[in-house]
């Protein structure tokens, strides 16, 4: 892969951190990480805007990183972010500014992504990984819970509540009572009802919690004699009492507390409290493995060319019964142009070409929903399913991919102004078009090329004699180019 250090960055709703993995014989060793609490989910107004104090905390912080990360490659760091970016509503403003000081590019993940890449990291550090293990991780505005064995996810689920969001909620300026601790406990006991049956049915050998707040409570709990090893009901209970008697975290008088832990321990300990009492827990053991050093076992899986993005386009083209010769056609026929116009797309794992070739393997995916507009129903699909592997940004650039390949071009007139996605348009829209027949006939010779305003199709041999209504489609097409505002010249060679 020609990578010996990687990195990982993870915009969490409590902290940012950065994991520097070195790789050896396919397995990665943390060599170093940094870990700044910015409380981004505390800047969340009521309208659901990050606020400019918030993001300022946020942007100093990957100023800090970015100098870490200085001497890495671009496709040796991969920045992940969590569920204060999935909800708020100013979130690609604020991802332009941190992009840009960070220096990478940083994704939008979904919740069940996010639950896949914390297993991912804990199962290579699970001591008994042939056990079905139940792993929950308590964050800063989400919760993800896991049922998993050896690296293999058998259930995914993130739930909205965290550490962060119901400390604010619940115990506001850090006053705890009794009264607000059982409500915030109820509060999270209802969440979990929706998933407890199906997880329950799984069934379970080990609980295991990853991350900052299970291990600030595991911590306390062993420094403090609560718990003799892991985290335990009657720990829990004991910690529970120690909080509500002191009635504000930073009073309590207990060894261990972090300064930077003090703030959420309300909101953590009573998610915490209620998992334990829905799912029927008496023990819990901590582990170190977590999302972010998912993201580095992620990135080594797809140097080695077991990108889980691919494997969810398989999985998808077999669910909605897509025409695999039909899409194998469309597929090759873009590559081929693309390759044409951007010689460097022909390297191998180049970008633009992994997304061409997903786009034309499931641009037709909405017809199992209704052969009208399939198109529409193809995108809507990408753009809101869960896809494993896939961010969110990946998802809507897929997505638009996929709307834009027939119809209307002035569908696709946000993309006004980005060269690559209209490039990768014109391919795939090509592509379609000269297949429409749906059969194995040898496509007329092909050329194409770029224009000033757009592109250039140059057929051979007269091979459009024989074709008239692909002559007709062509120039159909013609005028679609030119009523947006683009070119496409068609020639034709003697």
């Amino acid at each position: 892969m020609g990578y010996e250090l990687i990195a990982a960055v993870d915009l969490g709703s409590n902290s940012f951190r950065l994991q520097v993995g070195r790789i050896v014989a396919n397995q990665i060793y943390p060599l170093d990480g940094l870990k700044e609490s910015v409380r981004l989910a505390a800047g969340l107004t009521p309208d659901k805007r990050l606020d400019a104090a918030a993001q300022q905390r946020g942007l100093q912080a990957l100023s800090r990183f970015a100098e870490r990360l200085r001497d890495f490659d671009q496709g040796a760091v991969r920045a992940v972010a969590t569920n204060t970016l999935r909800v708020a509503k100013n979130a690609e403003q604020f991802l332009e500014k941190a992009e840009a000081a960070l220096g990478f590019p940083i994704e939008v993940i979904a919740g069940r992504e996010e639950a896949r890449l914390i297993y991912l990291g804990v199962a290579h550090t699970l001591p008994n990984p042939q056990n079905r293990q139940l792993v929950f991780d308590i964050g800063g505005g989400s919760t993800e819970f896991i049922i998993g064995q050896n690296i293999d996810p058998i259930q995914l689920e993130s739930l909205y509540m965290g550490c962060v969001s119901f400390s604010l909620r619940f115990f506001p300026e850090g006053r705890v009572d009794k009264r607000a601790f059982k409500e915030a406990e109820l509060a999270a006991r209802r969440e979990l009802q929706t998933i407890v049956h199906a997880y329950r049915q799984t069934g379970w050998d080990e609980a295991i919690g990853s991350s900052g707040t299970a291990k600030a409570i595991v911590d306390l709990l062993e420094v403090n004699g609560f718990s003799d090893h892991g985290i335990t009901r009657d720990g829990l209970e004991k910690l529970r009492n120690e909080l509500i008697h002191a009635g504000h975290a930073s009073r309590m008088r207990v060894q261990g507390l972090r300064a930077d832990r003090t703030p959420v321990l309300p909101g953590g300990l009573a998610i915490m409290s209620a998992i334990f009492k829905e799912f029927g827990l008496e023990r819990m053991v901590f582990l170190e493995g977590a999302l972010r050093l998912g993201v580095l076992y992620d990135q080594l899986g797809r140097y080695h060319h077991e990108d889980l993005r691919e494997a969810t386009v398989t999985r998808f083209m077999q669910r909605y019964e897509v025409d695999h010769p039909q899409a194998a056609r469309v597929a090759q026929t873009a590559l081929g142009l693309l390759n044409q116009l951007v010689p460097a797309s022909r390297e191998e794992d180049d970008p633009d070409a992994q997304f061409l070739f997903w786009a034309a393997r499931l641009h037709e995916i909405g017809i199992s929903v209704a052969h009208p507009s399939y198109h529409k129903h193809s995108s809507y699909i990408i753009a809101n399913a869960d896809m494993p592997g896939f961010s969110r940004r990946d998802q809507g650039r897929l997505a638009r991919l996929v709307l834009a390949h027939r119809g209307k071009l002035e569908r696709a007139q946000p993309l006004r102004g980005e060269a690559p996605e209209w490039t990768l348009i014109f391919c795939l829209r090509i592509a379609v078009l000269l297949h429409r027949s749906r059969d194995d006939q040898s496509l007329p010779a092909l050329s194409a090329a770029f224009t000033r305003n757009g592109f250039q199709i140059k057929l051979g041999n007269g091979g459009l004699d024989a074709l008239p209504l692909t002559a007709a489609a062509l120039e159909d097409e013609a005028q679609q180019w030119a009523g947006s505002g683009g070119e496409l010249r068609i020639v034709r060679d003697a």
